[in-house]
């Protein structure tokens, strides 16, 4: 069952055309890798996702829920209620200095939810013990090295209990030999069936992990399909070309 439906996406910056009748589907504990060269949409296209940037044209439905349909929007309260659903793991990590890791995830809970402090505290416990940094409650990110912080910003994303997570190139941003502990959390993630769409340049992680790859180029999807197709037997000339570039 699809459980993000995205048809006919339309966005240009000024008369610049970004995405181009884009339109895929992904079901529920799917993990969709989207691929492509830089400039190619893949980044606006998962902010338009979760209202960070709005559309021109075309529809998104989340969990059977109209976020835009034919370029009209839904209500204000309405989509708070749908993009409360995804949650998103940004490029850079973007965490409040001044708060240690603890209340840098357990913030928005507090603001958003209206939790009370005990269950927002035992799931915080528990996602960082899952993603290795329990040790780290009280340490400010000034003193945690690239990946520990994005590790941190997918705890956060995780307090919120999405039933969707959205990546935005989570590693691209850091030291090669820091990548690969983001990686085992998102492949973790993975095996426990969380539904994710994840902006990459990792060709490993896309061929390993994902069930589904999208490779976009100048604001279309030129192809897609399971990682055993797309990256063995490309159709698409651009496809073909991209890979050649970036498969090792």
């Amino acid at each position: 069952m699809a459980i993000i439906e995205i048809s006919n996406l339309k966005k240009s910056y000024d008369k610049i055309e970004v995405l181009k009748q884009i339109s895929f589907d992904v079901n529920n504990n799917d993990v969709v890798a989207v691929i492509g060269p830089s400039g190619s949409g893949k980044s606006t296209m998962l902010r338009c996702l979760v209202d960070l940037e709005k559309i021109d044209a075309g529809s998104i439905r989340v969990c059977g829920e109209e976020l835009v349909k034919d370029g009209i929007y839904s209500q204000p309260q309405k989509i708070k209620q749908i993009t409360t659903k995804m949650g998103m793991v940004f490029q850079h990590f973007n965490l409040f200095p001044h708060l240690t890791v603890k209340e840098n995830i357990e913030l928005a809970p507090k603001l958003v939810k209206k939790e009370s402090v005990a269950n927002i505290h035992e799931r915080s416990m528990k996602i960082l013990k899952k993603i290795g940094l329990s040790k780290f409650t009280n340490v400010y990110p000034a003193k945690l090295s690239g990946g520990q912080k994005q590790r941190v910003a997918i705890a956060r994303a995780l307090m919120m209990e999405p039933e969707i997570l959205l990546f935005d190139e989570p590693t691209s941003a850091l030291d090669p030999e820091l990548t690969g502990e983001v990686l085992e959390v998102m492949k973790d993630l993975a095996e426990e069936k969380m539904t994710m769409i994840v902006v990459t340049h990792e060709m490993g992680f896309a061929k390993e992990v994902a069930n589904k790859v999208i490779f976009m180029d100048n604001g279309v999807i030129e192809e897609s399909g399971p990682p055993n197709s797309l990256f063995t037997n490309p159709q698409s000339a651009r496809t073909k070309a991209f890979l050649s570039r970036n498969l090792k």
